[in-house]
């Protein structure tokens, strides 16, 4: 795995398996520029949404292995906390964090609706999703984040890696 700087948590998956750590959203920084988000080379949310996403960013990288699917999610510990997450796929050697990002494999995100669809609660919690279907593993990093103006709040951030 790629070295990373000190506000990068790195978790260990576990294929098969599912690992839980904890976060806070106090321990993370905000980050003002979000229009690697929105840039084509990354394509992880349209820009319409960057409200959801100017709190603090708490990040952790992990290791999606060869043929697998990776689900991670995060859930706050209290369900009147407002999260969002994004996580993007790089090569196994590539260190980008945001908002130095200038590409990555995929990216994807979640985070609390503008409104309701019909058939599908909106809960707390936020889920994306990684196929590698390759010979090979990648990084996969995940940031945690809320609306402007949310710099705490305590969550648990789930990987489930089945192969």
């Amino acid at each position: 795995m790629a070295q990373w700087s000190p506000d990068v948590k790195i978790v260990e998956s576990k294929q098969n398996d599912v690992v839980t750590v904890s976060g806070d959203l106090a321990t993370g920084k905000i980050i003002e520029d979000l229009s690697w988000a929105s840039n084509s080379a990354n394509a992880c949310f349209v820009a319409t949404q960057n409200r959801k996403f100017q709190g603090n960013h708490v990040f952790f990288a992990t290791t999606i292995p060869p043929h697998s699917v990776m689900n991670i999610s995060v859930k706050p510990t209290k369900s009147n906390v407002n999260l969002s997450m994004y996580a993007y796929m790089s090569g196994m050697e590539v260190n980008y964090l945001v908002p130095d990002l200038p590409k990555c494999i995929t990216c994807e995100a979640d985070y609390k609706w503008d409104g309701n669809w019909k058939g599908k609660p909106q809960t707390s919690e936020r889920k994306v999703e990684f196929n590698n279907p390759t010979d090979g593993p990648f990084s996969i990093v995940i940031g945690v984040t809320a609306p402007k103006g949310v710099t705490t709040g305590q969550f648990n951030l789930k990987i489930k890696v089945k192969s």
